[in-house]
């Protein structure tokens, strides 16, 4: 049974992370987009793993990783997440639903 990351090492975290940039990497030039789509989002979740949810705080907003149109304001933090709403250019949200988002798709927090 293989370990969940919660229980990697920060080592092994970067170790895992390494491995899975390489086979998405392959993924992508061999034209397998699915898988490649896969190990990039196993990235994001180890990475995810290997930052301080204490380093972000509620009732804040972010950057999104990727995404430069939107921020995240976080509502509330649960583990390696992030649960709130996207905020457009305008202002306003994105979504009347509420996502969770793993803490490594957040970049600098923003002003709002």
């Amino acid at each position: 049974m293989e370990k969940r990351y919660s229980e990697y090492s920060y080592e092994e975290l970067r170790r895992e992370v390494a491995q899975l940039t390489e086979k998405a990497q392959k993924a992508e030039q061999m034209g397998m987009i699915n898988e490649y789509a896969v190990y990039e989002r196993k990235v994001v979740m180890a990475k995810a793993y290997m930052l301080d949810p204490e380093d972000f705080k509620a009732k804040a907003a972010y950057q999104i990783e990727g995404d430069p149109g939107h921020t995240f304001h976080i509502d509330y933090l649960n583990g390696v997440f992030a649960w709130g709403y996207r905020i457009n250019l305008t202002g306003k949200a994105a979504s009347d639903k509420e996502e969770a988002l793993p803490i490594s798709m957040l970049g600098k927090e923003v002003q709002e």
